[in-house]
């Protein structure tokens, strides 16, 4: 559980992360080694002038011992020990606290070893910068000691802290720069492989670590193969459609000669014929037909509608609050072909058919719904696979297809970064299909 909610704030950029799995190593290190050199270093000198000072204390505090009051004690000090640098007065303090600054480690150290070594010790200040004032109880009343800082404690540690953070930050910056010159060919390959998931191809050259070559290259093959495999496709279809034009062709020339009555369900099933493999070039010429341009979907989708009832068909264009404005990127001939086979479906398998756009800030929403029986949920998957015909749960009367309306709906949502999406209508009780594409 704990784990869970650290992975909740760890970073989700890999900059982030690389930056993380270098930087808490680094920065653990040099807290362990300041802390150890502080406690090994400082608190070692610290205890060593201490105790050098302490004897010289015992000194100061002999002489004034036998005097015989606390004016004396302290004329006698000055006196006999001027060499040691010693200020010795009655204390005003009635009370006096130990007193340091709170990042004043050594004080700590100083305070507790005068604790523990010296006869009468009450208190300690060490606020005053450079200064000490010691408070030590003696047959002349309270008195308090000054001397020199630099005398009982090595310098304050706080000056390695700085350091160390100087020379963090510093390591830190060359390390950034770093981290982001390694990071950039794997933003450079993330471009590359969403501009190609969106139909686009844009120039892209295998850079930086061995790794990082070998990722680039095995896109730039990956990327190569589908390319040469959906020309391959594209070429045997329409060149299997395109040869099968000219014998159709030659038939409806030859049932033309005939007798009317006798040719009408030739010419029928001639006319099935020449509408498949109008369907197979359809499916042939794929999503990629086009050039990527800033299209307004919403006036795109109302010529699509206004062809549709020029043609007979009962699609209506419903307008939606909040519908927005503004234009995409699309291929606007795919996109207009894949808006135009789920049209046709939905006034095929049904009686009429409604069309609503939703433009957003981050996405497009394309949706077209319909009256028909709908496709169940378990089927839905396998009626976007080319070639399919769920006979069972459509309506055949209204004429029937090769099954790749929905396939060539599906090749243009993905080719712009998209998806269909399916579900049940809850205005008209058909089938919903939205083309769902992110801006």
């Amino acid at each position: 559980m704990s784990f869970d909610l650290l992975k909740h704030y760890m970073p989700r950029g890999i900059y982030g992360r690389a930056a993380l799995i270098l930087l808490l190593p680094v920065v653990f290190l040099q807290l362990v080694v300041t802390v150890i050199f502080a406690q090994r270093h400082f608190e070692g000198v610290t205890h060593q002038m201490s105790d050098t000072v302490l004897r010289e204390l015992a000194l100061v505090l002999q002489v004034a011992d036998a005097a015989p009051n606390a004016i004396e004690a302290v004329r006698d000090v000055d006196t006999q020990l001027t060499p040691l640098e010693y200020g010795i007065m009655p204390a005003t303090v009635t009370t006096p606290q130990n007193a340091r600054l709170w990042y004043d480690y050594s004080g700590r150290v100083l305070t507790q070893r005068l604790s523990e070594r010296l006869d009468g010790f009450v208190a300690v200040d060490l606020v005053e910068s450079g200064l000490v004032k010691l408070y030590v109880d003696s047959p002349q009343g309270l008195l308090r000691i000054d001397f020199d800082r630099r005398r009982i404690s090595a310098a304050n540690p706080h000056q390695l802290f700085v350091y160390t953070i100087a020379f963090g930050v510093v390591m830190t910056l060359i390390a950034s720069i770093y981290l982001r010159n390694q990071l950039r060919p794997i933003k450079r390959l993330a471009r590359a492989a969403e501009a190609f998931g969106r139909g686009r191809h844009i120039p892209y050259t295998p850079a930086g670590a061995v790794e990082m070559r070998a990722a680039g290259n095995a896109f730039v093959n990956m990327r190569n193969r589908i390319e040469r495999h959906i020309e391959q496709r594209t070429l045997m279809l329409s060149g299997v459609s395109h040869d099968l034009r000219t014998p159709l062709t030659r038939l409806r020339l030859g049932l033309a000669m005939l007798d009317e009555d006798d040719a009408a369900s030739l010419l029928r099933d001639v006319d099935d014929m020449q509408g498949m493999l109008d369907e197979f070039l359809s499916f042939a010429k794929g999503a990629a037909e086009g050039e990527p341009t800033k299209v307004d979907p919403i006036a795109m989708v109302a010529d699509i509608v206004e062809g549709a009832q020029r043609a007979g068909r009962d699609v209506t264009l419903m307008a939606r609050d909040g519908a927005g404005q503004g234009t995409v990127r699309l291929r606007e001939i795919a996109m207009r072909r894949a808006v135009d086979n789920l049209i046709s479906n939905a006034v095929r398998y049904g009686t009429r058919a409604e069309v609503s756009v939703m433009l957003s800030e981050k996405s497009l929403r394309i949706r077209v719904e319909d009256d028909g029986p709908g496709i169940p949920e378990d089927q839905r998957e396998q009626a976007t696979r080319p070639f399919t015909r769920l006979d069972p749960s459509r309506n055949q009367d209204n004429g029937g297809g090769v099954g790749l309306g929905l396939a060539i709906a599906v090749d243009v949502a993905r080719s712009h970064g998209g998806v269909l999406r399916m579900g049940a209508s809850e205005r008209l009780g058909g089938l919903r299909a939205d083309i769902v594409i992110a801006r």
